[in-house]
């Protein structure tokens, strides 16, 4: 589980260990993400800490390891991990671009990559990337962003197909506004209120953002078998943002 030291994934990674699982949490937030691990083996729940930047190949290489080191196999990855910028085409600098495209794209590609050959192993396993709806629409200086996360639900679908004889299923979850720091801290640089954002209300027709637990629900659908016959599929989890025409 990577960007697990909050929000969805530290939502994600309580209620997969709550149901019986031993979780890895990975961050470059170490101590945030040593805290949050401390909390889940207070309730004697299995859950490792790993402290990686999975932009990096050498950390995720250490951190896939760590996990094999500490569990035995790999079954499930969660591709959490994100980074928003405020900026236009026009205004991003080279070097935005290219950390934004490295948190949230080839994080994604460095985690799959190495993971693919353990999940092989176990006779097969879920990969499931967390992308958002700004890869079907989206607002002004979202530029990086929009891209990086269009660019995961189009490397989910081919990532399907080449795993898929394999036993390995490969889905993305399309998210709307859910309620977690980078939500907060990333509006308020754009000046926008949290009632214009739905943080209250308003934005979202269902008069509210998302809770990281409501999607954490959705990751657990498609990391079990009830999700047998999802491949390759962005799943949407927006509150109906995207269902408005206008």
């Amino acid at each position: 589980m990577t960007g697990a030291a909050s929000g969805v994934g530290l939502a994600t990674a309580s209620l997969f260990a709550g149901q019986g699982a031993a979780v890895v949490l990975s961050d470059r937030m170490g101590e945030e993400g040593t805290r949050a691990s401390a909390a889940l083996k207070a309730q004697a729940y299995e859950a490792q800490f790993i402290a990686a930047d999975v932009s990096r190949g050498a950390d995720v290489r250490t951190l896939i390891q760590g996990t094999l080191s500490a569990f035995g196999r790999l079954d499930i990855v969660v591709n959490n991990a994100a980074e928003l910028a405020v900026s236009s085409v026009e205004n991003c600098s080279e070097r935005t671009w290219d950390r934004i495209m490295r948190n949230n794209l080839k994080s994604v590609y460095l985690m799959s990559r190495y993971a693919i050959p353990h999940l092989r192993r176990a006779g097969g396993g879920v990969i499931i990337n967390i992308a958002s709806v700004h890869a079907v629409a989206s607002q002004q200086l979202m530029a990086p962003y929009a891209a990086s996360k269009g660019a995961i639900v189009a490397l989910t679908r081919q990532m399907a197909l080449d795993c898929a004889r394999d036993g390995i299923r490969v889905n993305a979850v399309v998210l709307g506004g859910v309620d977690t720091p980078m939500l907060r801290n990333n509006y308020r640089a754009l000046r926008l209120t949290d009632e214009k954002v739905g943080l209250s209300a308003g934005a979202h027709d269902i008069g509210r953002v998302g809770r990281p637990e409501e999607v954490a629900s959705v990751v657990l659908f498609l990391a079990s078998q009830a999700s047998s016959f999802v491949n390759g599929a962005p799943l949407i989890v927006d509150g109906g943002l995207l269902a408005r025409l206008s």
